[in-house]
């Protein structure tokens, strides 16, 4: 379902509207990606916090015959449930996921991380964005192998209309009230030590 233009217009984050897009987080790329762990860190608190949620999770993997799997950090804790894609698209928004989307009506905005920001995650943005759906960057989740690559293209992003947002930004408007159900979960999920990707060097690039 897509969003309304009012609704984008504003980016107002809806539980029962959001999934979780986990794009190309494999092995093969740690040692080349610019704090691949910091990203990695944020990946792995929003699959927990959108399983603490209830929100679906969808994750890709580029060519995992040649380029790897998921890393164990992430398949630790994946739900049982949550799909695994193979891609040769750069673009998530591939043919099995879209039959994925079609499964969830209701979803109308989707939080994406991942790599790299200039290349898969802009195409499964601008994809997204002509399908009729909201996107919200998670900045502290995404990167790429150059700095100026990152940073253009989150800029290339927000150009075409996606929502930069942090992971603690996200999960608290996802909550909205510090009395909804389960908001003491993500709060200390909140509160857990964590890489500062701000305080990486690539990272740091102006938005």
């Amino acid at each position: 379902m897509a969003a309304t233009a009012a609704a984008r217009s504003l980016g107002k984050l809806k539980q029962q509207n959001v999934a979780l897009f986990v794009c190309d987080l494999q092995e093969r790329f740690r040692p080349v990606i610019t704090g691949f762990p910091a990203v990695v860190d944020t990946a792995r608190r929003m699959i927990r916090g959108a399983t603490v949620l209830g929100l679906p999770v969808i994750t890709t993997e580029q060519y995992p015959k040649a380029l790897g799997n998921t890393v164990q950090e992430l398949k630790d804790v994946l739900p049982p449930d949550s799909p695994v894609v193979a891609k040769t698209l750069f673009s998530m928004l591939t043919p099995d996921v879209k039959e994925l989307l079609k499964q969830k009506p209701a979803v109308s905005q989707v939080l994406l991380c991942g790599i790299e920001t200039h290349v898969c995650v802009l195409q499964t943005t601008l994809d997204l964005i002509e399908s009729g759906y909201e996107v919200h960057i998670l900045v502290d989740g995404v990167s790429s192998q150059r700095v100026h690559d990152r940073a253009i293209g989150l800029h290339r992003a927000t150009q075409s209309g996606a929502f930069l947002v942090s992971s603690e930004m996200a999960l608290f408007q996802l909550m909205e009230d510090a009395k909804a159900d389960r908001f003491k979960e993500i709060s200390k999920l909140v509160q857990e030590p964590r890489m500062d990707s701000l305080g990486m060097p690539g990272l740091t690039a102006s938005l």
